[in-house]
């Protein structure tokens, strides 16, 4: 058995009381290990606390719809969290989900029937981030919002993209090329897409652009139809006035999260760029030139 925690409604109220947090207790539970088909463990990310609960509080919701809470049985509503484990087709371990019906507690095995995968902009349903540090593996999952990190000089670049993308990879966002992308192209699926933006690992050879590829992966992006297009943002320069019109309403929104690395001083701009180069920066990296 898998030990949580949950939490539970301790005790009704008049129709006409207020609320108080003593309505409610946290208690320890515990989940089976194995899971029937159709079946989905998930870790609770967010939960929603909403009005239309006090309605739950009551044995008479006053609503059809509405079914009350019992005392001492756990509390549900809306919520967010990612899979863990699944016997239900059409979920896999690190989708992210949502559903109406989520039980209050942090980790749960639940019917995958009342879930909904969240598609994150542009339809990405899963995103799995690639850099050379811990603490940027931690800040792109907890700042970001990326489902997955790979350190890549630590870990097993083929393992753990397996392990996170065991469905095949789908989009590449290429900044870095050389081994890196052998990999990540080697775990592509057919008809998929490299974008190709940035080669930062083979800038230092006298190589052209974009660097030739291993004969393999040659063969497998035309075996299984990959495509590979460069992307360079001055060919887009008819789009920028619509670009930058989407790229506030989502900063607005909180779908964006911009980041930077700002040095100040303009003597310090040698500096910054080799810092950057090497991959010392989180984010944008800038020169502050002046303040004023």
């Amino acid at each position: 058995m898998v030990s949580i925690q949950q939490v539970v409604l301790s005790s009704r109220l008049g129709k006409n009381d207020e609320p108080v947090a003593e309505n409610f207790r946290m208690e320890e539970g515990c989940l089976p290990e194995d899971l029937q088909e159709g079946q989905v463990k998930v870790r609770t990310r967010y939960l929603s606390v909403d009005p239309y609960m006090r309605c739950r509080m009551n044995e008479d919701t006053g609503v059809e719809y509405l079914h009350p809470w019992q005392v001492s049985r756990v509390a549900d509503g809306a919520g967010v969290g990612v899979v863990e484990e699944s016997k239900d087709p059409m979920f896999q371990k690190w989708d992210i989900v949502t559903s109406f019906y989520w039980p209050w507690q942090t980790l749960a095995i639940v019917d995958g029937k009342i879930l909904t995968k969240i598609a994150r902009l542009e339809g990405c349903s899963r995103v799995v981030g690639i850099c050379g540090t811990d603490e940027k593996c931690l800040f792109l999952v907890s700042k970001i919002g990326f489902d997955a990190t790979i350190n890549y000089k630590k870990d097993d670049i083929a393992k753990k993209l397996l392990e996170y993308c065991p469905g095949g990879v789908d989009v590449y966002f290429d900044n870095v090329g050389g081994h890196i992308s052998d990999v990540v192209i080697s775990q592509m699926n057919k008809n998929s897409h490299v974008i190709l933006c940035g080669q930062i690992s083979q800038y230092n050879k006298d190589v052209p652009y974009p660097p030739p590829l291993p004969s393999q992966t040659e063969a497998i992006l035309k075996g299984r139809n990959i495509t590979r297009e460069r992307f360079t943002v001055i060919n887009y320069s008819d789009k920028y006035a619509m670009a930058l019109v989407q790229l506030t309403q989502w900063l607005k929104e909180g779908k964006l999260k911009v980041y930077e690395t700002a040095v100040k001083g303009l003597e310090n701009i040698g500096a910054a760029f080799a810092a950057m180069m090497k991959g010392d920066n989180i984010g944008k990296q800038l020169v502050l030139v002046s303040e004023e």
